[in-house]
């Protein structure tokens, strides 16, 4: 997949979950095209329930962005929540690539 030096988009879902995957790593896709960011799903064989959306730029802490925790969630609304997310993330000093893509996340799509 597509990668920049302004980070990745991670979900993490059991391998069990995949109908409630479907909404959640498709929104996340979306977000990171729009935004040129990395995206990778990461279903892992241990049985749990939430899914979880991380951003991690380099070597840092991956930021958890989202959780979906048993619920039927849309695409639609997962990606405005992602959406918003990546929105307050630019705010911070250290996400100077999401600063400058402000305006591309908070456009209607």
């Amino acid at each position: 997949m597509m990668e920049c030096s302004s980070g990745k988009l991670f979900v993490y879902a059991s391998s069990f979950s995949q109908k409630r995957l479907k909404p959640v790593s498709v929104a996340a896709e979306k977000v990171a095209r729009l935004l040129k960011l990395g995206f990778e799903i990461k279903t892992l064989r241990k049985s749990f329930t939430p899914i979880y959306v991380y951003y991690e730029t380099g070597n840092e802490e991956p930021i958890p962005i989202y959780c979906n925790n048993n619920s039927q969630s849309n695409m639609e609304e997962v990606y405005t929540a992602l959406r918003n997310m990546m929105f307050v993330l630019s705010f911070h000093p250290r996400h100077e690539a999401l600063r400058q893509v402000r305006k591309e996340i908070m456009q209607f799509s």
